[in-house]
């Protein structure tokens, strides 16, 4: 059978009739130009209003990620400052309205792809966005994802977050994207609802099947015969979970969530999390002409922090710089910002930045009784590490950590935990830089698979060096979020695990199937093995 291959995002295997989904939305022309510039600017603002509605529909009858996503959608929808943009692009350049939204929306968007990291990932937001208001203004059906009558297995270049979050589980059987990769919302919420996905699987739109088996653990699409019987998605099954995180033999391991901003907070804590091992801070600035006051970061945060009250959340301080340019930083421009000033480097030249930043944490933390940690982004050696808790501890926060995302933190590890009280690793970076491959290109994201073993390896390194200091290292990157691969973590040496919301119970029950010993094994296993999927065929056999 022909065949091919991708990187493998939610485990499981199933097979029937392909659906292909329809691309973007063609570009709209620059002419003719209205004769009535203020009338025509004047049908945006209601076309993105019912844009956001529906979004807000959809993400009041999901629940989870789905939810989260879908609202994060919406509001990007109904976001004055893209309706402003297009309605002064009609009314300066007499350009049609459905033009004006596809210029300011690309402007967005180029913005968020030149920032880089998590950033980013939202780039596919802000299309599947500008589509939709497109579609809108224009009274024409919004491309995505077709109705389904029959059982399918839907191909995509790439599904739009609000597409993915929409689907029936009963009516698709499998996922294929040639675009993606292991942190992309397909495969979150592909994992959130139990369907097998592949992504990064090149030629996937112009491969000639009619039918296709899909296998989420090997990365594998075949064709098969149309005529042969549907398999519906099967996957190991997660046992019942006791919402304590521990191995069959006692082995403590915390079970914990990542959020970004309130509606996540809600739906871990729906999950079950044991707490928050990562809060991403940064939606408190990314709209924000100035600095936002120190009174309003310690609200915003407050509202994240308070589904945990007198729970262990760890607070990430401001992951911006030239990469993620934010105004009021008034970053300069740099041949290579991913490599420049950004994370804990902006902080060493705009310490009031940072400062006032724990403030207003140590504010959020009294304000909502969780038990709140602080940790630094983009941390390479032990001296940063040192003045970063140096910091933290006078702000009158109690505990200093910081992430493990640089090849050099990771090998110098057992020096960065002698200076601070816990390190996280975040995988989707820490992969990043060490395969030099941009985990947002569909073109490398093998080598962003966190199977791979120098990956495992690094992690090693960093679990060896918590034993030997007696501190936590936990693991915060999507590789938590597969539940085979959390015991190969946790044979590593990694005391805590913190996921998307969606996977917090499968991670759970699946860590309470097996004992110490055994992760150690698997951990063994995959850390020996010369590729990601031999990595990953190891353990299962182990």
């Amino acid at each position: 059978m022909a065949e091919l291959s991708g990187v493998g995002v939610s485990p499981g295997r199933a097979s029937g009739p392909v659906v292909r989904v329809t691309e973007s939305i063609a570009e709209p022309a620059s002419s003719p130009g209205p004769d009535d510039p203020y009338a025509e600017a004047e049908l945006i603002a209601p076309a993105a209003q019912n844009v956001a509605a529906r979004l807000e529909a959809m993400a009041a009858n999901a629940s989870g990620d789905a939810a989260a996503i879908l609202t994060t959608t919406a509001a990007m929808a109904a976001d004055p400052a893209l309706v402003s943009q297009a309605e002064q692009l009609v009314t300066a350049q007499r350009i049609p309205a459905a033009r004006a939204v596809y210029e300011a929306a690309n402007n967005f968007a180029q913005a968020l792809a030149n920032a880089g990291g998590y950033m980013a990932e939202r780039v596919k937001d802000i299309h599947d966005v500008r589509d939709r208001i497109i579609a809108e203004i224009l009274g024409v059906a919004p491309p995505g994802v077709p109705e389904l009558t029959t059982p399918s297995v839907l191909v995509a270049r790439d599904l739009a977050p609000a597409d993915t979050a929409g689907l029936d589980p009963q009516l698709v059987l499998a996922l294929v994207t040639e675009e993606g990769g292991p942190t992309s919302h397909t495969a979150i919420l592909a994992r959130s609802i139990g369907i097998p996905a592949v992504v990064a699987v090149r030629g996937a739109l112009t491969f000639d099947a009619a039918a296709l088996a899909v296998d989420g653990d090997t990365g594998i699409i075949e064709a098969v015969d149309p005529s042969a019987p549907v398999v519906t998605a099967t996957a190991a099954g997660a046992a019942e979970w006791s919402g304590t995180g521990v191995t069959a033999d006692g082995h403590r391991v915390k079970v914990l969530a990542n959020v970004g901003a309130p509606t996540d907070a809600r739906a871990a804590a729906e999950a079950g999390a044991e707490g928050v091992g990562l809060f991403r801070t940064e939606f408190c600035y990314l709209d924000a002409d100035d600095e936002p006051t120190i009174e309003q970061q310690r609200a915003a945060y407050a509202a994240v922090l308070e589904p945990f009250r007198g729970k262990p959340v760890i607070v990430r301080t401001l992951d911006a710089g030239a990469d993620k340019p934010l105004a009021f930083l008034d970053p300069e421009v740099e041949p290579n910002p991913a490599l420049g000033v950004r994370g804990v480097r902006v902080a060493f030249d705009r310490t009031g930045v940072l400062d006032r930043q724990l403030e207003a944490i140590a504010g959020a933390a009294a304000d909502s009784g969780a038990e709140v940690s602080v940790m630094a982004p983009m941390v390479a050696t032990a001296e940063e590490a040192a003045w970063f808790a140096e910091r933290v501890r006078a702000a009158g926060i109690a505990r200093a950590g910081v992430m493990i995302e640089v090849p050099a933190a990771a090998l110098s590890a057992r020096e960065v935990l002698e200076a601070v009280d816990f390190v996280s690793v975040g995988t989707n970076d820490l992969a990043q830089y060490t395969f030099a491959a941009d985990r947002q290109l569909g073109a490398v994201a093998k080598l962003n698979d966190p199977w791979q073993p120098a990956l495992l390896r690094l992690i090693g390194l960093v679990g060896e060096a918590a034993k030997a200091t007696g501190k936590p290292a936990g693991v915060c990157g999507e590789a938590a979020a597969d539940p085979l691969l959390a015991r190969v973590l946790t044979g590593l040496g990694v005391t805590s695990l913190s996921m998307n919301a969606a996977s917090v119970r499968a991670v759970g029950a699946g860590l309470a199937t097996v004992t110490l010993a055994d992760c150690e094994r698997v951990a063994q296993a995959a850390v020996a093995a010369p590729t990601a999927q031999a990595a990953r065929t190891a353990a299962k056999e182990s």
